[in-house]
């Protein structure tokens, strides 16, 4: 036990829940989620009813039932189900807002260096293509909120900038960003703001249309147990009918959200399945998982970077002044120097980590060095946190 602190009780059944590999320590939990045993049943069924008579299955009521599941997932996500639409995930949505600009020569794209690779990629690809640019602004790590803020201000080109991306919760470096005090802020300079909330559902408690962006996405297969393949996209009013698909099909004249949600043949059994992953969450209780989640990646971090000699201070923690970081389930430790020199060798370390000590994890290159990124689920306990600051300084010290 790390400094005298406690870790959280474990929700009692909860780790019966899943069917992880028991022989493999599951510290990742934000990269690919982990669907329920209940869930996955409840898509196998589906599965089954649209193997045995697929006509009738993508035919009659299918539109309707994809309503419902959509209506479902925006309640619970404090959105308007009329403004919202299902989509696989974020990039999807992220490419999808990026076409619906029509960028051109002179405009551009403003990200943080705390962006998820796929969407600034996307952002990338989508500049090369119209003669945009993309500009990335640079976030200190643990930087206050209100220095988030007047950063972002300070880069804003109004009639220049034509999109601002940003994170909810960062992918590569788990901070919250303040996104419902940077939405008004762009919105002052004329600017449309892309909410990358792609771990926000389950995790944070949110109410989407108070943060008013433009266009908000979170995947509900990550921390809201939904099988993989779910992510609902909402948009404010005056997108609502200007945002165009990826692919065209036979529901393009029918308007948002439906030209964007169907898909022709595209398997829905996991959007049809999703609420009830909601249903798994609230059986357990919201409350009690958001903080014991909390409590156990805080637990994490401080035991490994004492086993890594990190002090305290060099810890990148939630803002005890924002509630919504009182939520946080992931967490950073920094690598020791020579862990990995670049992105490529820090993939390779967890892959060693995967393979020498039987435990997933998150390895970043992120401001010219190495992170390790740990999350907790019901599913964990604290002898995870445990076992892997015990190995972990001694496959460090072999690697280096």
């Amino acid at each position: 036990m790390s400094g005298g602190l406690v870790p959280p009780e474990p929700l009692p059944g909860a780790r019966m829940l899943f069917s992880l590999d028991p022989a493999v320590t599951h510290l990742n939990h934000g990269a690919f989620g982990a669907v329920p045993v209940t869930v996955q049943r409840v898509q196998q069924r589906l599965r089954d009813e649209m193997e045995a008579d697929p006509q009738r299955f993508f035919t009659q009521g299918l539109l309707d039932r994809i309503g419902h599941t959509r209506r479902h997932l925006a309640a619970f996500l404090g959105a308007d189900p009329e403004c919202a639409a299902l989509v696989d995930n974020v990039t999807v949505a992220a490419a999808t807002v990026l076409q619906t600009l029509r960028l051109g020569s002179g405009d551009e794209v403003l990200l943080t260096d705390h962006g998820y690779g796929a969407v600034a990629l996307s952002v990338e690809r989508e500049c090369r293509r119209t003669g945009a640019t993309a500009r990335v602004v640079a976030v200190p790590l643990g930087a206050p909120a209100e220095e988030v803020v007047e950063r972002l201000r300070a880069a804003l080109r109004p009639g220049q900038t034509r999109l601002l991306v940003v994170d909810q919760v960062t992918s590569p470096t788990a901070q919250v960003f303040p996104v419902a005090e940077l939405v008004p802020v762009a919105r002052d300079a004329g600017v449309p703001v892309l909410v990358d909330a792609a771990h926000v559902p389950g995790m944070l408690a949110v109410e989407v249309d108070r943060i008013g962006a433009d266009f908000w996405v979170g995947n509900l297969h990550k921390w809201a147990f939904a099988p993989r393949g779910t992510a609902l996209l909402a948009v404010a009013p005056r997108w609502r009918e200007r945002l165009e698909p990826l692919g065209v099909s036979w529901e393009q004249e029918s308007g948002f959200p439906s030209r964007v949600e169907w898909q022709g043949t595209r398997d829905y059994t996991a959007w049809l399945a999703a609420p009830a992953g909601l249903y798994a969450l609230r059986s357990l209780g919201l409350d009690r998982v958001r903080a014991h989640n909390a409590a156990l990646a805080g637990y994490g971090q401080r035991t490994i970077a004492d086993a890594l000699g990190v002090p305290p201070q060099r810890l990148p923690v939630p803002d005890p002044r924002r509630p919504e970081s009182a939520q946080l389930a992931m967490r950073l430790v920094p690598l020791p120097a020579g862990a990995a020199d670049s992105a490529a060798a820090a993939a390779a370390l967890r892959r060693r980590i995967a393979d020498e000590l039987a435990t997933e994890v998150s390895v970043a290159w992120w401001s010219g060095r190495a992170w390790l990124r740990i999350c907790a689920q019901v599913y964990n306990r604290a002898a995870d946190y445990d076992r892997l600051a015990e190995l972990l300084p001694t496959l460090l010290h072999r690697a280096g």
